[in-house]
């Protein structure tokens, strides 16, 4: 299921194109640093469901902008002269936002399996092809990890282990390893439970779910 209406489709593509472009390559910022304040900025849950005032209402440098502003990663530049090329960044923007479109979760679901750094290795191969191509090998990486539970590669992105995670959250590390392991049912967990860990995650509590129609 597609994550909104595909009117907004072209302007959410060249929409993060620019911001990408305009964070990664004209200010400099460090990928990983990006890759943190994006997933985690207010505006890209709005990308995310194609809320028109941000896809359609919003430049991408403004959108760029209210990533950064978040953040202690650059000075923002405020104007938005510099030249926009078709590079690395650009397309890694526009694919990345066509994809999110078309599987229809959240951006922390797929970069959690599939890090921005990793679609932007895939340049010198996909840049040329047909963004179907993209998409299959993007759907490739993503089933790679489908031996892992939502909750271990959301755990493992965060750079937290079992442990950590516990004591974070105020779950215990035995209903943890058990909802990892699949002895346990995440999807059946208590709201409250899946609450503070997606609290402790930084992420939304679909993100941890399985719900299998999510993933392709």
């Amino acid at each position: 299921m597609n994550a909104y209406s595909e009117l907004y489709l072209d302007d959410a593509k060249n929409l993060l194109a620019v911001a990408f472009e305009y964070s990664l390559i004209i200010l400099g910022v460090d990928v990983d640093e990006f890759e943190h304040s994006f997933l985690n900025s207010p505006i890209t849950e709005r990308f995310e469901i194609g809320n028109p005032s941000v896809v359609a209402g919003m430049s991408g440098v403004e959108f760029a902008q209210g990533i950064l502003s978040g953040s202690n990663l650059k000075e923002i530049r405020e104007d938005e002269d510099s030249p926009f090329e078709f590079g690395i960044a650009y397309w890694t923007g526009y694919v990345l936002a066509h994809y999110q479109w078309k599987v229809g979760v959240s951006f922390r679901r797929i970069i959690a399996k599939v890090r921005l750094k990793d679609i932007m290795s895939m340049y010198p191969k996909y840049h040329e092809t047909d963004i179907e191509r993209f998409i299959e090998e993007m759907d490739r990486r993503m089933s790679s990890n489908k031996g892992k539970t939502n909750l271990r590669v959301q755990r493992e992105y965060s750079g937290l282990s079992q442990r950590e995670l516990s004591r974070l959250s105020g779950v215990s590390i035995r209903s943890i390893q058990l909802y990892e392991q699949r002895v346990n049912d995440i999807d059946k967990a208590q709201g409250h439970t899946l609450y503070k860990l997606a609290w402790a995650l930084r992420c939304k509590i679909e993100d941890i779910l399985e719900l299998p129609h999510l993933d392709r």
